[in-house]
């Protein structure tokens, strides 16, 4: 593991510096192996699950959407719905993920996108001192308190986690 600016993907870390957060790249860690999933993330880290930061794109009538989730939870179409009064929410595909934000499903992060749109964040992200969110790639991450992660990325505290089925 590695632990240097570097490690972020170049768009990211502009973004970073552009919102007055340069202070992140330095703790951003970078693997030998992919954290593209959220348990890959939790386990490279040593964190729990639930305090990996997932970032989802959906499309929200034909909109794409930004959905912050803890990683050890799954996004309830219906509640995204809901929050955004849509007719229909659905996972956008890997090619519009990468078009829409500039960066592949598993290394998108919480901001610094291509292009703007609205964000949701699940308040259970704030159940964590710190939360670690991709950094652009699917090998590197960084940590960031969650208030701080839901603010920087514009987000709208709601809850959208799936419940636990019995």
């Amino acid at each position: 593991m590695t632990s240097e600016a570097s490690a972020a993907h170049p768009r990211f870390a502009t973004a970073v510096t552009e919102l007055g957060l340069a202070e992140l790249l330095p703790r951003v860690r970078r693997f030998p192996e992919a954290t593209r999933t959220a348990q890959e993330a939790a386990d490279a880290i040593g964190c729990e699950l639930s305090a990996i930061c997932k970032s989802l794109i959906f499309a929200s009538d034909g909109v794409p959407v930004l959905v912050l989730m803890g990683g050890a939870s799954r996004v309830d179409l219906e509640r995204v719905r809901w929050e955004l009064c849509a007719a229909k929410v659905t996972r956008a595909k890997a090619d519009v993920v990468r078009e829409f934000t500039g960066y592949a499903i598993g290394g998108v992060p919480p901001f610094g996108h291509r292009s703007k749109t609205r964000v949701l964040a699940d308040r259970s992200l704030l159940a964590h001192d710190v939360v670690w969110a991709a950094a652009g790639t699917p090998y590197a991450v960084f940590p960031m308190e969650p208030k701080a992660l839901v603010a920087h990325a514009g987000a709208t505290l709601v809850d959208v986690r799936e419940e636990a089925r019995e």
